[in-house]
Formats: structure tokens, sequence, C-alpha cells
């Protein structure tokens, strides 16, 4: 079912293209690893069981990571009754629904698509925004299910992760073994290079996407609200906060941070850190769009009338 989110060609055109991207770089990691290891019947079982659980289960991984729960109507009426609104005015079907307890002010949306979707908000987010405010974040977050990125990301976000652990296990069994022969050892080393060189690739991929998706998401529910003065406000006081919050406290959900509002790092970290490895555009660059977007729809009233 199509939903009234504002369509983004371009985010569609990027999804596609990094999809086939990294599934070149799929296969050719396969294939490596394959003959690296001669045994093609482990590495497809592995590589594809995987795979396979990370697309079924990545929103029950992620609320299970986050400490989140699914909350009834009876539980959180007003959360409820914001998503209800916004998933009507979309026309599109509501998501489960689901709080974190954690004071980091963030909300995500993850599932494999609009039918097996949850959108889970943390307990300090909730505290802390205005009710025009959390339903900018909602709607940015349901575009994101709308968009169908999450699933993208999801996926996409895999070949990383598995490349990641095999380069940990081949330096784990490397370390663990007491003698091995110079062929061994030539292997040893092969999979941890073609495993490294395989992750910084979709590491760039991954984020380049993800820096776009939330420029998407900010558009798309500016356009849907028609108050992207409230997002504004959101991403302010949401990235404000979280500049705030001890860096130790952000370590556990520094792995989910693509997934997330704004991004869970620290305001010292997000200075320092390049664009190019970000999972988020800046917070300078996101007002900037939604303010082009304010003035946009001001024009469009004044014409009107």
């Amino acid at each position: 079912m199509q939903s009234r989110f504002e369509p983004d060609r371009r985010l569609t055109a990027r999804m596609a293209v990094t999809l086939f991207l990294l599934g070149l770089l799929y296969v050719v990691f396969v294939g490596a690893l394959i003959v690296l290891l001669k045994s093609w019947v482990l590495v497809v079982v592995i590589a594809g069981g995987m795979l396979w659980a990370q697309y079924w289960f990545s929103d029950r991984i992620a609320l299970y990571a986050m400490h989140g729960r699914i909350v009834t109507p009876e539980e959180q009426p007003h959360l409820h009754g914001v998503i209800d609104r916004l998933c009507a005015t979309a026309d599109m079907p509501k998501p489960e629904v689901a709080v974190s307890n954690m004071d980091l002010p963030n909300a995500f949306a993850t599932g494999r698509n609009a039918d097996h979707a949850v959108i889970c908000v943390t307990t300090g987010l909730l505290r802390r925004l205005e009710p025009d405010e959390l339903e900018g974040v909602l709607a940015h977050e349901l575009s994101h299910v709308a968009h169908r990125d999450v699933a993208v990301i999801t996926v996409a976000s895999f070949l990383g992760v598995i490349a990641g652990l095999v380069v940990r296990f081949a330096l784990y069994s490397g370390m663990l073994g007491r003698r091995r022969d110079q062929n061994t050892v030539v292997i040893l080393m092969a999979v941890i290079g073609v495993s490294a060189a395989v992750y910084a690739i979709s590491f760039l991929l991954i984020r380049a996407l993800s820096r776009y998706r939330e420029l998407a998401a900010d558009r798309a529910a500016a356009m849907l609200t028609g108050r992207p003065s409230a997002l504004a406000s959101a991403l302010t006081k949401v990235s404000g906060d979280i500049a705030r919050i001890p860096t130790e406290d952000l370590r556990t959900a520094q792995a989910f941070s693509a997934f997330y509002f704004a991004p869970a790092i620290s305001g010292e970290a997000s200075k320092t850190v390049s664009q190019l490895f970000s999972t988020h555009p800046s917070l300078e660059k996101r007002l900037e769009q939604l303010a082009s977007i304010s003035a946009s729809l001001g024009q469009a009233a004044d014409q009107r009338s």
C-alpha cells in the first residue's frame, strides 16, 4: 500500500545502488572465503543463516539490545494516540509501539516491512519533548518505515557485521593456535585482509546511505505534519541533551546509532568525527533544510490566501 508520505525518488535510487554494490561485494566476499577456507558448505550455511536471522529478527534484536518492550494503548495512551493519528494521516499500517527505559532521549524504527515494524521511543524522549515535538519525531520514524529504508539499512548492515565477525574469529583462532605452518598463516592473513576490506567498504556505503535517509525522513515528516519548526525544535533539544549524557552511558546505544533519530554520540565527538564516518548529517544541515521547508510552506500559504 502506498502511503501519503512525501515520496523520495532520490532515496529510492540511493537504496537500489547501495544494495546492488553491497550485493556484488557480498558475492565477492563469500567467493573469497570459499576459496580461502575450502569449505563452501560451511561458508554459505553460516552466511545465509546470519542474513536470514538478521532480516527476520532484526526488530526483536534491536529491542532486546536497547531494553525496549512492546506497550499497549492502556500503558501509553498518549504515545499510541499520536501514532494512530499519524498513521491515519499517512494512510499506512500502524506499527507496534515500544518504549525503552533509558534516559537517553531518542527514538528508532525497525522491522522488515510496514506490516512488521516497530517504533520505539525512550522514556528520556517522552519526558523531554512537547506534544508537537514528539509528533515530529514519530512522523520522522514512521517515514523510515514508509520509505522502506529500515529494511534496506538492516540488510545492508549485515555484510559489515559478518565481515567484522570473521576478522574477530580469525584473530581469535590465530592467537589461540600454538603452531601453524606457513600456508595456514598465509590463508589466515588473507581472510583477515579480505574481511577488513569488505568491512571498510560496506562501512562507508552504509553511512552515506544513512546520512541521506535521515534528511529524507526529516523532509517527509515536515511535509506530513506541516510543522517543520516543531521537528527542528525536537532535533535541537534532543541533540543538546545527548551532548550532556555521560559518554559511558552512550556506549550501548552507539552500536545502533544509524537507526536513531539523532546520533548517539557526545557533542564533543560529533565535532571531531569526520562527516565521512557519520551516520547522520550535521545538526546544522538538518535545521537548514527544515528552515527552507518552513519558508516554502509559508509562501504557499500566502499564495492561497
